[in-house]
This record gives C-alpha cells, sequence and structure tokens, in this order.
C-alpha cells in the first residue's frame, strides 16, 4: 500500500484496538456505559480535529485526508456496549448484528482508505461497501469460532443458542469442553457459513485500488486458513486455539497476489 494508506489503516487498526480492548483489556472489569459514553465523546472530538493524544491525532490525520464517515466508528462502539450487557445469543441474526458492529464497521472504515479501482468508482460502489461489511462479518465469525474455549472460560458463548439445541448441544456442553460428534457437526455447519461470507466478499475485494488489493486478499485467506486448522484439529476449538503459523503465512502470501492480480491481468485482456 501507498505510505498515506499504510499510516491510516494503522491509525484505523490502533483506534479500534484500543475501543475492543476497553471490553476486553486488563481493566473490562470497570468498564461501563459511562466509560464507553466518554469513549464516544473524545471519539467525536477527534472528528472535529481536537485529539487528546497522539493516537488519536494520528486518526484525525487520517479523517482528514480520506473520506471517512463517523457511523462505523460509533457502531462499534455500540458494539462494545452490546459486549457488556450480553453475554449469550439467541439466534444467528442477533450474532449478525453484534459481527457487523464489531468488525463489519471495520471494512466500511477502510474502504475510503483503500479506495475503489476507477474503473468502478462510478457503478458499484455500494456493492463494495457491502462487501467490506461481508468480509468484517466472515472474519469475526472466524474469531468466535477459534476462541470458542478461550471465551468459554470468560463465560461467555458467542454461538446461536437456537442452532447448539439443534444438535443437541447446550452451554454447558460448550463449558465441559468436550468434543463429540454432536459438536463436529455443529462446527462443519458454522465453518461452512463464515466460508460464504468470505466467497461473498471476494467480488468487492477484487474492486478495491490496485495498490490495496493484496493485503485485503492476504487477510481474507489467512482467515480462511484458520478454518482450515479448526478442521485439521479435528473440530477441536474448545481445548485448542487455531493459528496459521509464520511459514504458512508467507507461503500464503504469493497466492494473495495472485488473486489480487488475475482480475485486472483478466480486464487487461
Amino acid at each position: 500500500m501507498t505510505e498515506d494508506r499504510r499510516r491510516a489503516i494503522w491509525a484505523i487498526y490502533v483506534w479500534c484496538r484500543r475501543t475492543d480492548e476497553l471490553v476486553d483489556g486488563p481493566n473490562a472489569s470497570n468498564m461501563n456505559n459511562s466509560v464507553l459514553d466518554r469513549w464516544e465523546e473524545r471519539l467525536e472530538q477527534i472528528f472535529e480535529g481536537r485529539p487528546y493524544d497522539m493516537f488519536d491525532a494520528a486518526l484525525t490525520d487520517t479523517v482528514f485526508k480520506f473520506p471517512i464517515d463517523i457511523k462505523p466508528f460509533k457502531d462499534m462502539i455500540e458494539g462494545m456496549r452490546m459486549d457488556i450487557k450480553k453475554s449469550r445469543y439467541e439466534n444467528f441474526q442477533e450474532l449478525y448484528l453484534y459481527c457487523y458492529y464489531v468488525a463489519g464497521t471495520v471494512g466500511l472504515m477502510s474502504v475510503p482508505v483503500m479506495g475503489i479501482d476507477p474503473k468502478y468508482s462510478h457503478g458499484s460502489i455500494d456493492n463494495i461497501y457491502n462487501a467490506a461489511v461481508l468480509l468484517g462479518i466472515g472474519n469475526q465469525l472466524t474469531n468466535i469460532l477459534r476462541d470458542v474455549g478461550e471465551d468459554a472460560i470468560r463465560g461467555r458463548v458467542y454461538l446461536p443458542q437456537d442452532e447448539l439445541a439443534q444438535f443437541g448441544l447446550s452451554d454447558t456442553d460448550v463449558f465441559a469442553r468436550k468434543v463429540n460428534d454432536r459438536w463436529r457437526e455443529f462446527m462443519r455447519e458454522q465453518i461452512t457459513r463464515a466460508r460464504f461470507y468470505f466467497n461473498q466478499a471476494e467480488e468487492g475485494a477484487l474492486k478495491l485500488n490496485e495498490a490495496s488489493r493484496w493485503p485485503v486478499w492476504a487477510s481474507m485467506l489467512l482467515y480462511r486458513k484458520i478454518l482450515d486448522e479448526i478442521e485439521e484439529n479435528d473440530y477441536d476449538n474448545l481445548t485448542k486455539r487455531a493459528y496459521v503459523g509464520r511459514t504458512k503465512k508467507i507461503l500464503m502470501l504469493p497466492w494473495a497476489l495472485a488473486r489480487a492480480t488475475s482480475f485486472s491481468n483478466l480486464v487487461l485482456q
């Protein structure tokens, strides 16, 4: 990516990470809506050009250089509010909303920085933004499946309760952290869903500015690889954390580059 874009994506990432750590970080036990209200006021000051510290200043610089809207940032804070009061999701509709708040929003923040290929700047912008949201949904679903065991230790279950019941499972089975055939079948369905969202995001990723496609494709393929690792662990994401090792990550980069450039080469032909 260009230097300006790298700096801007870094600033967005830092803000998102700091926001997430309000709920999941070392001081999470002190978290309440008042803290999030103050964080939202600080966000508004960033967009008004009145940053509080150097990290805020980096985001202020970003929003002045790129046409970024404040709404997805506020929506992410709303996701943190949801995390405070909710640790169960009755169905996928509820879980989807949570995934949008905490991850789909990142796609909306990032597209103005990534840029859109000039060939598509007048016709399908909405589709590109929608694809960015879907990529965020796929990423968050993958996070949830990777972290089931760790979340259970914290008393949290980010899985649709009605779908657990369909496979004869419940929170008790999650907390017991024992893998059986019912769990494997349930996980196969959840992994299939996550892959669906990645597949839906592909077309939008190919319509980003050419300089931004490679990192987006690399991220998408590496997240997909986490799902592969869960399968290779025989669906044991209750006692094992699926991860992609450094060597596999490096080997994925040429493939990501090929996917990122194949579409533009096809258009040129």
